[in-house]
């Protein structure tokens, strides 16, 4: 006998195996959306504030300098990975400043140039920072003009440090030689001029993008080899009609083999966060900053941990500190 089905039941299968895929889909998308968390770690033993700097040495993160409204900075700090604790260190030696630049060759650390609203004066000088003895040595000058809002980077015998602005947006790069304490000029950067963008560092690659000229948002995308020291154009961070990637005053870091770029400022303070596959060369979104949305914060990575502190939202400085986790479900209940 031929079983038959009615029309009421049937409407009813139809009905039910839509509800399933909208489901289904539904379930995708949340997953795709919650991919990332972030982990609220110990806050910052001193006054809230933006626009410091700072660099990693194995697990340890250091931070210095930096502005919260009305003053400017020079104390100079260390994070431990590991015990989730802050320490004080031997002040940074040179004047208070905000929107300096660092970078780590050999296991030392380097800050130098920035800003001095006090004075008003754009700073070109540098220090070296010894961790073994917690002791600064002053270095020579940068080799460019006096600026901020610079990038810079190193490897295991040179630091590199560019772009920024000295009353104007620029664009020039600089090699920093230890052995001979001298600065030489960089050539093959084919960018555009900016200040405040952000690089980070995959293997022997130094990614760099984003920052703002002339009050407009930079959307061209480098990568430096540190072997061959060339710079090669990739695709634009805007080439998949993804303009959310754009911004200034954002923090970049590295976790096992991906780049990541969070936070910063597009018209106001913004928390998404995105990541770089080198391999595929695709941006992908992650769970957004769970804290204030910021801009001029900081960031520590060891390559495989991540951190980011500090920072402002308007008016209001920051003093949190938050660890990344890039493949873990977002969980509201470790904030």
């Amino acid at each position: 006998m031929r079983k038959t089905i009615n029309k009421t039941a049937l409407k009813f299968l139809f009905l039910s195996a839509i509800i399933t895929l909208i489901s289904s889909c539904s379930s995708d998308d949340d997953s795709d959306d919650t991919v990332g968390n972030w982990v609220k770690k110990s806050t910052f033993n001193e006054d809230a504030r933006s626009s410091s700097t700072a660099f990693t040495i194995g697990n340890m993160g250091y931070i210095g300098t930096g502005y919260d409204g009305d003053d400017y900075y020079k104390d100079f700090w260390s994070y431990n990975m590991d015990t989730n604790s802050w320490q004080q260190l031997t002040d940074f030696p040179g004047e208070e400043r905000s929107s300096a630049v660092s970078f780590v060759i050999n296991n030392e650390g380097y800050i130098g140039t920035g800003y001095n609203g006090d004075t008003s004066e754009e700073l070109a000088d540098f220090y070296k920072y010894n961790v073994n003895t917690n002791s600064w040595t002053q270095i020579a000058d940068f080799g460019g003009s006096a600026r901020y809002g610079t990038v810079g980077f190193g490897s295991d015998t040179y630091g590199y440090v560019g772009t920024g602005y000295d009353g104007s947006d620029k664009k020039d790069f600089w090699k920093y030689d230890p052995a001979t304490d001298a600065w030489e000029e960089s050539f093959g950067f084919g960018g555009d001029k900016r200040r405040d963008g952000i690089t980070f560092t995959i293997d022997n690659e130094v990614y760099l993008t984003t920052g703002i000229s002339n009050g407009v948002y930079e959307e061209d995308f480098w990568v430096f080899n540190l072997d061959t020291e060339v710079w090669t154009e990739l695709e634009d961070i805007d080439e998949d009609d993804d303009d959310d990637i754009i911004r200034s005053n954002a923090v970049a870091f590295t976790i096992n083999g991906k780049g990541y770029i969070a936070c910063g400022e597009y018209g106001s303070s913004i928390g998404t966060v995105y990541e770089y596959n080198p391999s595929s060369q695709a941006w992908v979104e992650r769970t957004a900053f769970e804290l204030y949305a910021r801009r001029d914060a900081i960031s520590f990575s060891n390559g495989e941990r991540a951190f980011v502190a500090l920072g402002r939202n308007g008016t209001l400085y920051l003093d949190d500190n938050m660890e990344f986790f890039p493949n873990a479900t977002q969980d509201d209940d470790d904030n």
